[in-house]
């Protein structure tokens, strides 16, 4: 009975870390090729989740997990458009300070348009219950996002190692200057990471709005997990970000059934750990600037 019990938590943390890993393999790629630290982008998955809940409104759940991501990218677009595309060759600071201020204006323009109380969201009738194996208990629409979770990271796997636009995009995140000389111009790519990540945050406020809480400050707290989970990873690495990720949920799902007052703590601890003996992170590399 433990044991099946143990294994619980640990689905319930992988659920947690692929979670995490939505909004934090996109911030990865934001940084590790833009060089800019992107700090609105827990704003995206909070737009996310509001605009899923919009549109679920009018053509149902499954529509409105479609089409927030779609409708986020096109932000995202103009954010890196007006926005972004000025600090490229910046000093990190500078685009921290914005990125900041944004992700503040995103946050009351969401308080403005649907208020500050939280917004109450919910799963498809299909999805509720459990699924039992045995003595192995679980919640249906948490496997489901797993599965999700799953077929969106084999996706950007395939993207990033399976394509000429992904030879680029880790050419320009390790070599940035041999990609330069090649006459290969990383703006178009960048716009394409762009879409990507916020694309993907969104995604994870879209899925995840049902069983967590809606509420305009969504976006300031998941921006300091993401950060955590990509420096556990270490910067630039794929790999590491998602093993970062579903070993911080792994982490403090188990801590927070055991110790729930030690949940958030865990992982800051896991953090320190990585970083005393590792740095770089678990997997991380050397990187040089965008040019």
């Amino acid at each position: 009975m433990q044991i099946v019990f143990l294994l619980e938590q640990v689905v319930n943390g992988l659920v947690l870390g692929g979670y995490y890993l939505l909004i934090a393999l996109g911030l990865s790629l934001i940084f590790s090729v833009g060089g800019v630290v992107n700090l609105a982008h827990g704003a995206f998955y909070a737009i996310g989740a509001y605009v899923s809940i919009e549109i679920g409104k009018l053509l149902g759940f499954t529509w409105g997990v479609a089409l927030s991501p779609v409708v986020v990218a096109v932000l995202g677009i103009l954010f890196e458009r007006f926005i972004l595309r000025r600090f490229y060759q910046s000093d990190p600071i500078l685009s921290l300070l914005v990125t900041f201020g944004l992700a503040m204006v995103a946050e009351q323009l969401i308080r403005i348009i649907w208020g500050s109380a939280p917004i109450p969201t919910s799963m498809p009738a299909l999805m509720k219950g459990p699924v039992i194996i045995g003595e192995f208990l679980f919640s249906k629409y948490r496997l489901l996002l797993l599965a999700v979770v799953a077929v969106v990271l084999v996706g950007i796997w395939f993207l990033l190692h399976k394509t000429s636009f992904g030879r680029v995009v880790r050419a320009g995140i390790q070599q940035p200057d041999m990609v330069a000389a090649l006459g290969i111009r990383l703006q178009p790519y960048m716009t394409a990471i762009i879409i990507l990540g916020v694309g993907m945050a969104a995604l994870g406020g879209a899925l995840f709005a049902p069983i967590a809480i809606v509420h305009p400050a969504m976006g300031a707290e998941i921006i300091t997990v993401a950060f955590v989970v990509v420096v556990i990873g270490g910067l630039g690495s794929f790999w590491g970000v998602v093993i970062s990720a579903l070993l911080v949920g792994v982490v403090r799902g188990i801590t927070i059934h055991f110790v729930p007052a030690a949940g958030e703590a865990s992982m800051y601890v896991l953090m320190f750990l990585v970083l005393l003996f590792l740095p770089r992170g678990l997997l991380g590399e050397r990187i040089e600037k965008f040019d």
